[in-house]
């Protein structure tokens, strides 16, 4: 056998490789993760595992079929492009080996395109998409955990119920933070990806909230101390129900057509018809601070604050959301330049 001839049969021998990766749904082993979407440079080989958020349909280019799909880890998001060949049947059996929700390994070349980081992942230059199964890897390498213990932030919440000496209210928060809610309530993640967007983070975000509730309650003595404290444990109860964890953080279908703040005012309005001798105007104070708790309409509050504890629940959970996204901006600025500029939150000084 000539040495071409070797060659070629080793080239052929990987390129069936690479046709029985893309066959798999699973695999055996699986190397630890070591690269993440925020680390990813243009130009750098991608051999790594990704949750998939969505794919979109397969369509055609000009060398074949191709299709688009939105990978994430615990570090963020970024599309992904699958460039196959004129074998339409071929790239159909690679687009039905996943699906949403599913972590995949994946091969390919980190590229981007308008500057907008994206991966690219091409068969003839051996890349390749592959279902992991979720027993091979760590869920935590997809879905960021807080950083505070579950159980103590648990533990901080039962004392804060404790705490609240109106026998409505004290009652009120019993009947929603029942053991089966608080289990899903401290694993919930506040927001999809605009802050706290962890295990973890809506009991994160509501502590914050509810300290700084406190802090105003001292400083300013004519607030009810109950009701401001009451308010910022239920002001984002909607937020169990909003969100899905699976390998990635999702909006629930109940989430996308209603929305925590819908769904939390009528869990609150629920437990309240449960409460005999609640009094009709403390009713509808509490529900009225989950309803204002965004402050204003186009962010999504039905209704705006109208009394002062309403006000200061939405300065607390306003106060927390942000400085939470300042503080994560700066932590992964990768510049030394003085200032990054944030889409959404402008120029952000780094010194």
């Amino acid at each position: 056998m000539s040495p071409n001839q070797g060659a070629d049969r080793s080239q052929q021998a990987d390129d069936k490789a690479i046709l029985l990766a893309n066959d798999c749904v699973s695999m055996a082993e699986v190397a630890p993760k070591s690269q993440f979407v925020k680390d990813l440079k243009e130009g750098e080989e991608v051999e790594t595992t990704f949750s998939v958020k969505f794919k979109k349909p397969i369509r055609r280019y000009a060398r074949g079929f191709m299709f688009e799909l939105r990978l994430s880890d615990r570090s963020g998001e970024i599309t992904a492009k699958y460039w196959g060949q004129k074998e339409e049947d071929a790239v159909r059996k690679v687009y039905a080996s996943f699906d949403a929700n599913d972590v995949v390994h994946v091969k390919g070349l980190a590229s981007s395109y308008r500057d907008v980081p994206e991966i690219a992942i091409s068969p003839e230059n051996k890349g390749r998409i592959m279902r992991v199964e979720l027993s091979c890897i760590d869920l935590t390498d997809f879905v960021d955990v807080s950083d505070t213990d579950l159980g103590v932030m648990r533990q901080e919440i039962t004392q804060a119920i404790s705490s609240v000496q109106n026998a409505h209210l004290h009652h009120l928060l019993e009947l929603v933070f029942v053991d089966e809610f608080m289990d899903q309530f401290v694993k919930a993640p506040a927001s999809m990806w605009l802050h706290c967007n962890w295990v973890g983070g809506l009991a994160e975000h509501t502590l914050n909230v509810m300290r700084t509730c406190e802090f105003l309650s001292k400083s300013y003595p004519e607030l009810d101390r109950d009701l401001l404290v009451t308010g910022a444990l239920m002001h984002d109860i909607g937020k169990v129900l909003e969100y899905d964890v699976k390998t990635s953080i999702d909006v629930s279908e109940e989430g996308m057509l209603r929305g925590h703040i819908i769904i939390g005012a009528e869990m609150v309005s629920r437990a309240c018809d449960l409460i005999e001798g609640m009094p009709d105007s403390l009713r509808l104070k509490i529900i009225h601070m989950v309803l204002s708790s965004h402050g204003e309409l186009e962010f999504g509050s039905p209704k705006k604050p109208q009394f002062p504890e309403a006000v200061a629940l939405n300065f607390a959970d306003n106060i927390d959301a942000k400085l939470e996204q300042y503080i994560v901006a700066k932590d992964n600025a990768q510049t030394e330049d003085p200032w990054i500029y944030h889409k959404k939150l402008g120029h952000i000084y780094l010194r």
